[in-house]
């Protein structure tokens, strides 16, 4: 079922009394599914994996979906976007593997394709050539609804901009895609999971009532409440300052610690990407192998 028909048989509910567009929601929806090192920083615990995670452009992917540990696994991407003479090559051969519950770091240069390698993880581009398997599903072989049913059922995503729907209060955000997924508990699942992002007493405000940081806290608690198997971040602090960012990532961190899921974060900052497990460089279109490396503790 696409999203169009969903919302035409979507019930009663904080989204139909919201009175929303189709279009409008059809398009936060869709967003919805798809998107520091320091001793005294909170950070997570460093997972083992079965492979060398440093060799990872050089090393081949498992081709069979379910054959491997992996929680993501792209071998010889390629992606271009365009047409014609403005047709660019933005994914170069990639190949990468991340292991359940490991963080990763993607950082890189403006154009350097990391926010592109992020929504082919997240099934909201498909490559041009090359396979994707993520928690043992190929991308290959599902269709757009099916994508999208697997981008609500197993991934969570933050993107930079918030994209909360803004005729919504925030509890009314957070529980549009639960509802679309028929969970029959989503308002009380919602309520929790802001809750959870320190946002009691916000649960209906509409964005506009609502600071910077305190959208960020929606649209992670959105991205949150399905308890996805990957959360993806793409610069996720990038609309905020300098102390609210710390907050948010902080919190990003928290989650992923109490969960246990897997975190692949797109980010500018290199303090911010040594946080993670992991720092993967992007450097036009590919992964530099020189560059990528464990992140230090």
């Amino acid at each position: 079922m696409g999203l169009l028909a969903e919302l035409a048989s979507f019930p009663a509910g904080p989204a139909a009394k919201a009175g929303v567009k189709a279009d409008a929601a059809v398009k936060a929806i869709a967003n919805t599914r798809m998107c520091t090192h320091a001793s005294n920083r909170l950070s997570t615990r460093r997972v083992e994996v079965p492979y060398d995670r440093a060799m990872d452009s050089l090393t081949e992917s498992p081709s069979l979906a379910g054959s491997t540990p992996d929680m993501i696994s792209i071998a010889n991407v390629n992606l271009s976007l365009g047409s014609g003479a403005a047709r660019v090559h933005i994914l170069k051969d990639i190949s990468l593997r991340v292991g359940s519950g490991e963080t990763i770091g993607l950082i890189g240069p403006s154009g350097s394709g990391k926010s592109t390698l992020l929504m082919v993880m997240a099934g909201l581009e498909r490559p041009d050539s090359g396979q994707v398997v993520v928690n043992g599903t190929a991308f290959n072989g599902l269709d757009e609804d099916g994508l999208a049913r697997f981008r609500g059922q197993k991934v969570g995503i933050v993107f930079q901009s918030f994209h909360l729907i803004p005729t919504m209060t925030a509890l009314e955000n957070v529980a549009v895609p639960l509802e679309l997924a028929g969970n029959p508990d989503a308002t009380r699942r919602a309520a929790q999971e802001l809750g959870s992002v320190g946002l009691d007493d916000r649960l209906h405000h509409y964005p506009t009532q609502l600071s910077g940081g305190e959208q960020q806290r929606v649209a992670l608690a959105r991205a949150l409440a399905p308890d996805p198997a990957i959360l993806v971040a793409d610069e996720p602090t990038g609309n905020l300052d300098e102390s609210t960012g710390k907050q948010i990532v902080d919190l990003i961190f928290t989650k992923h610690a109490e969960r246990g899921m897997t975190l692949v974060l797109v980010t500018h900052d290199t303090s911010l990407a040594q946080r993670c497990d992991r720092v993967v460089r992007l450097r036009s279109g590919r992964i530099d192998s020189e560059a990528s490396q464990l992140a230090t503790t």
